[in-house]
Parts: structure tokens; C-alpha cells; sequence
């Protein structure tokens, strides 16, 4: 069970890593600069449901694994930061 989420954790949040660098990097451009909103509606939903599932597992991994609730407070800070999710993980490999 607990390496069974501990891979989900890292899944989710290396898709909501991917979705918020594509929602930045892309489709905020592409609204900006070429007139397309169309792509910070799909990206940006996408990336809304993938940082709540984020979110929703890091709360699981805090109870599961009894983080600290600094560690917890790291993990969502982590994910309104761009390459964030990242850098957690290395940080929660390197104290493992």
C-alpha cells in the first residue's frame, strides 16, 4: 500500500509539474501573443484538476507516512512553484 501511493504521489505530481510549465510556458503565450485563449482553457483545467489531485495525495502521503507538518507545508508550497513537485521529491529522497 504505502509504495503503491508513494508512486502515485510521484505520478501526480509530475504531471501537474509537466501541466504547469505547458500552462506557462505555452498556453499563456499563446493567448498572449498569438490570440489562441482557447489553450489556457484546456491546459489550465487540466493543470486545476491535476494540482487538486495533488493536493488530495499529498494530504494521503501525510497521513500515511506521518510527515511532519512542515514536510506537508513544503509538499503544497511545492506545487505553485514551477519545477516545484521536482525539487520535493529529490528533498523527500535525499531524507529518506
Amino acid at each position: 500500500m504505502k509504495q503503491s501511493l508513494n508512486k502515485i504521489f510521484y505520478a501526480v505530481g509530475l504531471a501537474e509539474a509537466i501541466s504547469f510549465i505547458v500552462l506557462l510556458g505555452i498556453a499563456m503565450p499563446l493567448k498572449y501573443m498569438a490570440g489562441m485563449p482557447k489553450a489556457v482553457s484546456i491546459v489550465g483545467m487540466a493543470h486545476g484538476v491535476l494540482f487538486v489531485g495533488y493536493l488530495a495525495v499529498a494530504y494521503l502521503c501525510k497521513e500515511t507516512f506521518n510527515w511532519s507538518m512542515r514536510t506537508f507545508v513544503l509538499a503544497c508550497a511545492a506545487s505553485v512553484v514551477p519545477f516545484g513537485p521536482f525539487w520535493f521529491h529529490k528533498h523527500l529522497q535525499s531524507n529518506a
